[in-house]
């Protein structure tokens, strides 16, 4: 099976139906998306196309950009483009395989494909018996098809693996962000082409497709059980950066006729074993991959850049400006994913306006060292705002986001505090407060963002005095409304209702007349907070 040649991908059509095809037909306008059964799947087919595009079929600059994207390529043109890739994008056969190791692996032992889930038990946790709401057998047999997504993913999210076993270039569980147009049913050519930096933003030399440079698997694997096997960003192309290998795998496929435990379709061959062997591709150091954004602190510059992981609670306002905006400064140190960059560097030549803009998807799993806690996916605004507007709008949003912090943990403190008679040794998770927080916030905030952003523009982002009473007056209402929801929510006895009358005070004394709070009402002189 050859990925870039067969029919192996299954869209979703405009009327809801859905089909598979090969993926020349991405540019199909009655095409509108994939339609994987699984969310990390589903992620993982939009990186790969993605990836297809800026390694065979990069524009050269922002116009051809532009008029690819108004006007999209043929299957012909597409498939001819990716002629010069085909034998890197074998999944089966003979010869180098996609994503799948040089070396047979004939010495490893095989092991049940539902490993390559990422959230699938591990060998301990089913030895254990501690596979309790993840549980194992999830996947023991997976069409090809299916297996080369699973394999897929593995390797471009790979979380720590055990001894010799790689973590991604991106880090363990690193997040995603797209960019994707607004609407259900835009062309699922229009979601992709969004992401596809042109050859002026990315600059990078001719890519040599017959050797390992770009696709690892294309050559015996450089193995890291020795010192000095360390490959940094300088000793491979850039394009590599797409298609990093961490990870020794072999699928072992069967000519069998079964049903696929993750597609529920019947399959005639199917992916029961694989093998994998330790000390595959050790990348380190710094990477910028063009799909996720990352972090450093500024003060210590010969520390490497950290890209950002999936945190409990989810994706929510409090890292947005670190998942759109960048800045490096003394105090700063942010870097929004290269895709979310060049998106910027469009809106010079494309006017989009509030229902027009495009948005942020951002996705990934939330990972403690191997084992997957959740999988996070949501979109979030994006503001056509010029780059060299961005450290105002920044200071803004920053101010923003640190008030509301400081609400919430007011706000979770003293309904610890109502509940308990020693909060402070108080155990347990809270989350589900925090969660409810920015989700109830969430509207207010982006109504200030975007209030900011209209100021932006003349380099003086900041809010007035109503549009900042508006946003302390949400804040305020839904901070009380939590504490009565969680903490008055019954009746109790008359001590406790005396407790935790008190610590409602102590959270409205602070919405009105904290410090922060009082510096917020001063700064934007707002006459009546509340």
């Amino acid at each position: 099976m050859n990925l870039l040649q067969d029919v192996w991908l299954p869209f979703r059509l405009q009327d809801g139906s859905h089909q598979n095809a090969p993926l020349s037909e991405i540019a199909n306008p009655g095409i509108v998306d994939f339609a994987l059964p699984r969310a990390d799947f589903q992620g993982a087919a939009y990186q790969f196309a993605i990836s297809v595009l800026q390694t065979v079929f990069a524009p050269e600059d922002t116009y051809q950009w532009l008029d690819r994207y108004r006007q999209p390529p043929t299957n012909d043109e597409l498939q001819q483009c990716f002629e010069p890739v085909l034998h890197a994008f074998n999944a089966s056969g003979d010869g180098p395989l996609f994503m799948q190791d040089f070396d047979a692996l004939e010495s490893a032992k095989p092991t049940s494909v539902a490993g390559l889930l990422i959230e699938a038990p591990g060998a301990n946790g089913i030895k254990q018996n501690t596979d309790h709401f993840v549980k194992r057998g999830i996947g023991e047999v997976m069409s090809l098809e299916m297996a080369v997504l699973a394999l897929f993913t593995i390797q471009i999210n790979a979380p720590a693996g055990g001894q010799g076993h790689r973590v991604g270039l991106r880090g363990g569980g690193p997040l995603t962000t797209l960019v994707m147009p607004q609407g259900e049913l835009v062309s699922l050519w229009q979601k992709l082409w969004l992401n596809v930096i042109n050859r002026e933003e990315w600059d990078y030399a001719e890519p040599d497709f017959n050797d390992a440079d770009v696709f690892p698997w294309l050559a015996p694997t450089k193995t890291s059980d020795k010192k000095g096997t360390k490959i940094y960003h300088t000793d491979i192309h850039p394009l590599q950066i797409l298609w990093a290998m961490p990870r020794r795998i072999r699928l072992q496929p069967l000519e069998e006729s079964a049903m696929c435990a993750i597609s529920g379709a019947e399959s005639a061959v199917v992916v029961r074993q694989y093998k994998t062997q330790n000390y595959g591709i050790n990348y380190a150091g710094d990477w910028s991959h063009p799909f996720t954004p990352y972090k450093w602190n500024p003060k210590k510059p010969d520390e490497d850049r950290l890209s950002i992981k999936g945190q409990p609670g989810g994706i929510t306002y409090k890292i947005w400006d670190a998942l759109t905006l960048t800045e490096d400064s003394e105090s700063i140190g942010q870097q929004s994913a290269g895709v979310v960059k060049h998106f910027y560097q469009l809106t010079r030549m494309i006017e989009w306006d509030d229902i027009t803009t495009p948005r942020l998807w951002a996705f990934g799993y939330d990972m403690d060292n191997m084992k997957a806690r959740g999988w996070y996916s949501t979109s979030l605004p994006l503001f056509s705002l010029p780059v060299d507007h961005q450290s105002a709008l920044l200071s803004g949003v920053k101010r923003l986001q640190n008030i509301a912090s400081d609400a919430l943990w007011q706000t979770r403190t003293q309904i610890k505090a109502a509940w308990f008679e020693r909060p402070g040794d108080a155990k347990g998770d809270t989350s589900f407060i925090d969660v409810a927080f920015w989700q109830r916030t969430e509207t207010a905030f982006f109504n200030a963002v975007h209030a900011l952003v209209v100021s932006a523009a003349d380099d003086d982002s900041h809010l007035n005095s109503e549009q900042a009473n508006l946003w302390l007056r949400n804040l305020r209402s839904v901070c009380v409304d939590l504490f009565d929801e969680y903490a008055l929510a019954d009746i109790g006895s008359e001590r406790s209702i005396v407790k935790r009358m008190k610590a409602r005070r102590m959270l409205t004394g602070w919405l009105y007349g904290g410090k922060n709070m009082k510096n917020f009402i001063a700064e934007h002189q707002i006459a009546e907070a509340g």
